[in-house]
């Protein structure tokens, strides 16, 4: 039962790590009801959903797992951040955003272990409480950044660019990744 309980977990961490470097790739948009149908460009890509997707779906261990994995390939000097990588990113006013994965991940994961979590609402909370998790962590990074002067970017630009703005595209990815997670729960016999 170990051996299975743990292939599931790096099974599901290896597929969240590839959803969260394809997400990363992919601007969101959608869907604007009118005639005809409008696509809709967000200011984001799928790569949160993608993270909160794994967590909902694989549980936590998978989620840190496979957000742990997604911050070592971009330190190790891939570009797969948003401006780059490197470690010269830690000093990249939005890192703590990224650093945020780890314990949304964490959250959004054991709160999707709850009994009773097989509902549209409550996964859409718990992928929310996920993103909340992160935009605390850039917001702290953020704070603490321009307290030490380490912006050349003044302090409420930066809150608007990596925190506001791009907030009420995120809170509705949200109740996609909820979407999506809630099928592949059911499919997988998850509970």
């Amino acid at each position: 039962m170990q051996l299975v309980r743990a292939l599931a977990t790096w099974s599901g961490a290896f597929a969240g790590l590839m959803l969260t470097l394809v997400g990363s790739l992919i601007p969101a948009a959608m869907l604007w009801p009118g005639v005809p149908l409008e696509v809709l460009p967000l200011p984001s890509t799928w790569q949160v959903p993608a993270l909160l997707i794994c967590a909902l779906v694989c549980g936590p261990r998978a989620g840190v797992i496979a957000s742990v994995a997604y911050l070592t390939i971009g330190l190790v000097d891939l570009p797969v951040f948003h401006d780059g990588g490197g470690p010269g990113y830690l000093l990249n006013p939005g890192f703590g955003y990224l650093a945020g994965f780890v314990p949304a991940a964490w959250l959004c994961g054991r709160l999707s272990q709850q009994e009773g979590m097989n509902d549209l609402a409550r996964l859409t909370l718990a992928a929310i409480a996920g993103l909340v998790m992160i935009q605390i962590c850039g917001l702290l990074n953020l704070l603490v950044g321009g307290l030490l002067g380490r912006w050349a970017d003044p302090l409420p630009e930066l809150l608007f660019s990596y925190g506001v703005g791009p907030l009420p595209s995120q809170l509705a990815l949200c109740v996609a990744a909820a979407l999506l997670a809630l099928p592949l729960r059911r499919l997988l016999l998850i509970e």
